[in-house]
């Protein structure tokens, strides 16, 4: 069966809704409907209409101001039968079967020719239900009458439209109007000059100006405490400034004066000091911020005719209070902006020291290995091991790695493994719980879970207790973790990097470094090489640290002498990059002249490590035919005098046990004869 909703908008028929058996039709707000109501006394999804057991039925969706059929408003489901009308909000729908009986005069209680139709409204546009309507007056709420963009009180006015307006109103709305266009100044000037101009405009002065308190000053009286930040006049060339006497008296007393008849006080300004009337009447308001008087406004009238009021004062005094607030506001606003100027100095020395630490320096095929390392390394999730000597910078790698990765924004921790005990060590790494241990007064997060979604680097991982490293590895294999003493599960998202100097390979033949733990660190391995195989970028690194070091003391070196670079090229460096650091930074401490000389640098006698102490320089001069077991004496002899016969020194430079040195100073005879003469320690 053919259904029809004849929709009806004020005073049109504006459009006719096919019903279709088995499609449901929402009415309401929201533009989603099948029937969209532009009212705002209707609710987003006011209604729905549907078909059960053939019976068009009428549902109210809890709407705020509910919906009508005829005079009654439905609660829960509604059959509709033929000529029914649904109103909601203003919007009426006719129900009908037959479009053609729409419009039947017989059919409403209320008809309209229109044209050549008859147009049916069953109510009316200028029709009312009564009280005893059904009551529905008594559910519908208050209607929006009135809408706008922006206040009229910020509006401009004619000169009619000010006149019909009650004094007071008009000053209302003037510093309505002025406070806003306060708030927007600047900067001092505009405020001062914003609020004089409105002052003329709202009170019956032609002469004025805003002066404030000197911040800071040491001069005496209050001629000099008093600075004209703006002035105006309309009468006279020149503006008359204060007198003392009611300079002083709004300052003490923090009350605005007005004062009339004083042409021949020149206590308040009504004579200058070659006894010309200047003012006929005057008014001065302070401008207080909390209980402190920081200026006031002066102003004064030069016609007799036309004096300010009380009225005036009073709004005087308010503008002097708006005044204040902005003047406030600009404080703050400048120190928020020096605050904000500093941080983000603050912000870029951090970054270039972030730089700077992340900055590997050189340009040597072994550092350019590195680097090409690191790129190919960082945006994977990989554990990467670091390995090199003490002082290469296995840290700095990390941290480029780090930074070079998708976790750049994540935090980056550092842990030494080697400087903790293992009870202090596993809560430095997985954190505690309150009373976990003597000592533990409050609960603490371990470095898993502070690097969460980042970095976790682990300085000198071999030298981890074994205990500790199976809990270690189950943490890598992506196992969750408990503080100690605590029983929560905890699972993190962190990236490890391990670093160390020492052969894990050895130690796990030894049985001290898990075997399984070793190759799950494995899985990406650099080797930064030491600073003496890479002699190229000792001088690029001098010159950093110099630079370095030159701002941090304010000292001005230009360079290094020729010697001293030199110098520094020929060195071993046997603590790497951290000694030419140390050595840089005491030349630049205590050194003397334009340029960083020999003398400056202090150069230990150390020998590298891994490496054995050099022959002297004749051993090899020339070939000569000894045997291996002559040039292992020699070579044996010249290390123990190198390290000054301190035999546990020799044994690590050799590479060899304690045990074995001993035995072969005891087969090569190195302890007797002309050999005792060069022994210093025998001992060790």
């Amino acid at each position: 069966m053919l259904a029809y909703l004849v929709i009806r908008e004020g005073n049109k028929w504006s459009d006719v809704f096919r019903l279709i058996p088995g499609r449901t039709v929402t009415m309401g707000r929201a533009p989603t409907n099948e029937i969209v109501i532009k009212d705002e006394r209707c609710s987003r999804y006011h209604a729905e209409l549907f078909m059960t057991r053939d019976q068009w039925t009428l549902r109210d969706l809890d709407s705020r101001n509910g919906t009508v059929v005829g005079k009654d408003r439905i609660k829960g489901d509604y059959p509709l039968k033929p000529g029914d009308v649904i109103r909601v909000a203003h919007t009426q729908m006719a129900f009908v079967h037959d479009l053609s009986k729409a419009f039947a005069a017989d059919s409403f209680s209320r008809s309209e020719p229109l044209g050549e139709e008859t147009v049916v409204a069953p109510y009316p546009p200028d029709a009312s239900l009564s009280s005893s309507d059904s009551g529905v007056l008594d559910f519908e709420p208050t209607t929006i009458t009135h809408r706008r963009n922006k206040t009229k009180f910020l509006a401009s006015r004619s000169a009619d439209e000010d006149l019909a307006i009650p004094k007071v109103g008009r000053a209302a709305t003037k510093l309505c109007r002025l406070a806003f266009e306060l708030a927007k100044q600047p900067d001092v000037l505009s405020v001062a000059t914003l609020a004089l101009d409105g002052l003329f405009d709202g009170a019956k002065v032609d002469a004025g100006a805003v002066l404030l308190c000197r911040k800071h000053s040491g001069n005496s009286g209050v001629e000099n405490e008093l600075e004209v930040i703006a002035a105006r006049t309309d009468k006279k060339p020149t503006y008359h400034r204060i007198s003392n006497f009611l300079a002083e008296t709004v300052l003490r007393e923090g009350e605005a004066v007005l004062a009339r008849n004083v042409g021949d006080d020149s206590t308040l300004g009504g004579r200058d000091s070659q006894g010309d009337i200047q003012a006929t009447s005057v008014l001065c308001a302070p401008i207080r911020q909390d209980n402190d008087v920081v200026g006031l406004i002066h102003l004064y009238a030069t016609d007799g005719s036309a004096e300010p009021d009380v009225d005036d004062l009073e709004f005087a005094l308010a503008v002097a209070e708006n005044v204040a607030l902005a003047l406030r506001n600009l404080d703050r606003q400048q120190k928020l902006a020096d605050d904000l100027s500093q941080t983000k100095s603050e912000i870029v020395q951090l970054r270039e020291r972030l730089g700077d630490e992340c900055e590997i320096i050189g340009s040597s095929p072994p550092i350019a290995q590195v680097k090409q390392e690191i790129a190919r390394t960082a945006p994977s999730r990989a554990t990467v091991l670091i390995r090199g000597e003490s002082g290469v910078g296995k840290e700095l790698v990390a941290r480029a790695i780090h930074f070079a990765s998708p976790r750049k924004n994540g935090p980056f921790k550092c842990l030494n493994c080697a400087a903790l005990s293992e009870s202090l060590l596993e809560s430095e790494l997985f954190g505690h719980e309150r009373g976990a241990f003597t000592g533990a007064t409050e609960r603490k997060i371990g470095k898993f879970e502070a690097a969460h979604e980042g970095t976790l680097m682990l300085d000198e991982i071999g030298e981890m207790s074994p205990s500790l490293q199976a809990k270690f590895l189950r943490v890598l294999e992506g196992h969750p973790f408990e503080r100690v003493g605590g029983s929560d599960a905890i699972k993190v998202d962190v990236r490890v990097i391990a670093a160390t100097n020492r052969d894990l390979e050895r130690d796990v033949t030894k049985g001290e470094f898990r075997r399984d733990l070793y190759f799950r660190l494995r899985v990406v391995e650099i080797t930064v090489p030491p600073l003496r195989r890479r002699p190229g970028d000792v001088v690029d690194l001098a010159n950093h640290f110099l630079g370095r070091f030159n701002a941090e003391t304010g000292r001005r070196f230009r360079g290094f002498s020729t010697e001293a670079l030199k110098l520094l090229q020929q060195y071993r460096w046997p603590g790497n990059i951290r000694e030419l650091k140390n050595v840089v930074e005491r030349a630049v401490v205590l050194g003397r002249g334009e340029f960083i000389g020999v003398e400056d640098l202090a150069l230990s006698n150390l020998a590298t490590s891994g490496d054995s102490a050099e022959l002297q320089p004749t051993s090899f001069d020339k070939y000569q035919p000894f045997t291996l077991e002559e040039i292992e004496r020699r070579h044996i002899l010249a290390t123990l005098n190198h390290c000054e016969w301190n035999k546990s020194r020799t044994a690590t430079v050799l590479g060899i046990e304690r045990s074995t040195l001993d035995r072969k100073i005891r087969r090569y005879e190195l302890g007797t004869g002309e050999d005792a003469t060069n022994r210093s320690d025998a001992t060790g």
